[in-house]
């Protein structure tokens, strides 16, 4: 993707599986919201082949489009509707197309907004209204769903019921989220990929990324009264021989492997060391 002489995205070679709930990463600039847009069918790629449920996203039609669900950063139309007027009127612009929308109380339930079919959307809460997005996206029972940074603003306890909620829609829906968050990412997506500079830096799940990196472990212990933290790259070797030194004298023992966080920032540290050594 160019615009004009400047290349956002360069190489993205990627594929979703069906069933997938895929995470993609990447520092604010990487072209995370133009991938997502030009798979979504909203961007018109400047180059390059892409296919989306059999088709090619910038082609779609109205069939086509029913099959794939969209939940946007930030969405505050539809203010004065009430929340299970709004999801019926929604219901029938998918009804000749895709799996057969859901029912409105049906959606209802299945996002948790029940107890407020009745209530008016631009009186709902942050996480009310997230939850709302979520249902419009989902209004066409989509094959695919595609989440963009869907808890930005979330206290710990909405992010809490939304991962929830995104669990038991991968049971019959492929998802891919961006997102900043890379808790979130770790405990959501099967498979996680970064975007650096407009390319694919890395491809894999939580764990084959920290191993690509051989980042160092933390292992933590109390001996003698003494409190030490040592970084090392085999925390089971050091344990056993820390074990075998010291014995019944090591308390407190705590390892904590390399966490997605660590990964992810020396990964972008990385490409954008190496992006910065070409341009020079």
């Amino acid at each position: 993707m160019r615009y004009g002489p400047r290349e956002t995205l360069h190489g993205v070679d990627l594929r979703v599986h069906r069933g997938e709930v895929l995470a993609l990463l990447g520092p604010n600039g990487a072209g995370k919201t133009t991938t997502i847009e030009i798979l979504e069918g909203f961007r018109t790629r400047t180059g390059g082949d892409v296919t989306v449920l059999g088709a090619d996203p910038a082609r779609g039609d109205e069939a086509w489009r029913a099959r794939v669900g969209v939940v946007l950063q930030d969405w505050r139309d539809h203010g004065r509707w009430k929340v299970r007027e709004l999801l019926a009127n929604l219901r029938r612009f998918y009804l000749p197309y895709g799996r057969g929308p859901y029912d409105p109380d049906e959606l209802l339930a299945l996002v948790g907004l029940t107890d407020h079919a009745g209530a008016v959307v631009g009186r709902l809460s942050g996480g009310q209204r997230r939850r709302l997005d979520v249902a419009i996206g989902l209004a066409g029972r989509p094959e695919l769903l595609f989440l963009d940074e869907p808890t930005a603003g979330f206290d710990p306890e909405a992010r809490q019921e939304f991962h929830e909620l995104v669990r038991r829609l991968a049971a019959e829906t492929t998802i891919l989220l961006t997102t900043h968050d890379l808790d979130e990412a770790e405990k959501l997506a099967d498979r996680i990929v970064v975007l650096v500079g407009g390319r694919i830096v890395a491809d894999g799940t939580a764990a084959e990324l920290a191993a690509r990196m051989a980042r160092d472990g933390e292992v933590r212990f109390r001996r003698d009264g003494q409190r030490h933290v040592v970084s090392v790259p085999d925390p089971t070797g050091y344990v056993r021989a820390l074990f075998a030194e010291f014995g019944e004298t090591v308390t407190d023992l705590e390892v904590r492997p390399p966490r997605l966080e660590d990964v992810y920032l020396a990964m972008v540290r990385d490409a954008e060391t190496v992006r910065a050594g070409v341009a020079a």
